[in-house]
């Protein structure tokens, strides 16, 4: 549990049910583990304030479990690793597959517990196998974020209002039958943020990420002509696909590509090609049956595909290659990087995920970072 609307309600569903029920609290992160102020950093503990209120209100015993160091080692450390060599990477869908479903499990006394989440996601069963399934809510659908999650760790999960949608899970916490959710929780605005900088503002990740890595300055240049127009301080500080004010430019120019060899950042205007992305290639895939990808992948097969969180899935032909895979689109992305995740679905099981490594654009050029 969270503090937050979502696991709350699943809290209350799975109360009215015929389950033995305890709960966890993660604290994953602690932003006075890096800043001196005494009165920074209780994000969590008023999370936690929260999460034993509702506990009381359904009569369910809770625990906090310390997180941090693996959170540190499995997800944020490999990421800073990535963001300091200009690649871009997403470490929510690491924290899933490295915390929710791997480090907790491990410290869960019932070894054969299920664990249940506010994910809007479902699961299904063929075969005698786990299914992750896309949530009823497509506006509020977080199956990408779950992509990595290992078949272990789906056979053990419930998503207790991934057949809901958000409106109905807002109705089911004002109820007063069986317990209204605290209004400390049903008045708290959504929570999308990265745990280690909060809601995602570029400024405030920005500032975040330069207190651990310096800076390393070098050319922003115009990808048509190499003339350069300003200095960054760090590829890490741009994405594939991010517009960018200039100064005496005449229009938004956009990051097209990043050299990491040489740090250098080249632009482009919005009509430029590069920044279209006509195929990807991840170097490892993680299929959530591990032992059972698609048929016919040598000759390839026709899945949909997603390389960023509420974006629209785009129909793809992938293939496999080398231990790996290579996604074709049938349309242009725009704003593709190695780095991001690309998730892959039969309808609206999801198969599972890889890192990008290359991305190649309309051009037929390598993109990178």
């Amino acid at each position: 549990m969270s503090g937050g609307i979502d696991s709350s309600v699943s809290a209350k569903l799975l109360a009215a049910q015929d389950y033995d029920l305890s709960a966890v609290f993660m604290r994953n992160w602690d932003t006075r583990d890096e800043h001196a102020d005494a009165d920074a950093g209780c994000e969590w503990e008023r999370d936690w304030a929260d999460v034993q209120r509702v506990c009381r209100a359904f009569g369910i015993p809770c625990q906090m479990i310390d997180l941090s160091k693996e959170y540190w080692n499995r997800v944020f450390e490999p990421a800073l690793r990535q963001w300091e060599r200009g690649i871009t990477p997403n470490p929510d869908v690491w924290c899933n597959r490295e915390i929710k479903f791997g480090a907790l499990l491990e410290r869960l006394p019932d070894k054969g517990a299920w664990l249940a989440t506010g994910h809007y996601a479902r699961k299904d069963w063929a075969a005698g196998r786990p299914r992750l399934l896309r949530a009823a809510d497509g506006a509020k659908d977080q199956s990408y974020y779950l992509a990595s999650i290992t078949e272990p760790g789906l056979a053990r999960a419930l998503f207790p209002i991934g057949a809901l949608t958000k409106p109905a899970v807002r109705a089911l916490a004002a109820e007063a039958q069986g317990g209204a959710v605290p209004e400390s929780v049903r008045a708290r605005s959504e929570s999308m943020g990265l745990c280690f900088v909060g809601e995602k503002k570029r400024t405030d990740f920005k500032r975040f990420i330069a207190s651990y890595i310096p800076p390393a300055p070098g050319p922003v240049r115009m990808l048509a002509t190499g003339a350069t127009l300003m200095e960054h301080s760090g590829l890490w500080g741009y994405t594939i696909g991010e517009g960018l004010r200039l100064p005496g430019m005449p229009e938004k120019m956009y990051v097209v590509r990043k050299d990491i060899a040489r740090n250098t950042i080249f632009v482009g205007p919005a009509s430029e090609p590069a920044l279209l992305c006509t195929r990807v290639r991840a170097r490892t895939f993680d299929w959530v049956w591990a032992d059972r990808p698609p048929a016919g992948l040598e000759q390839g097969v026709e899945l949909k595909v997603q390389v960023r969180h509420q974006m629209r899935a785009v129909a793809c032909t992938v293939r496999s290659e080398a231990g790996g895979v290579e996604v074709a689109f049938a349309e242009p992305l725009r704003g593709v990087a190695p780095g991001q995740v690309a998730a892959l679905w039969d309808g609206e099981w999801c198969l599972g995920c890889g890192v990008i490594t290359t991305a190649e654009s309309a051009e037929g050029e390598p993109g990178s970072g």
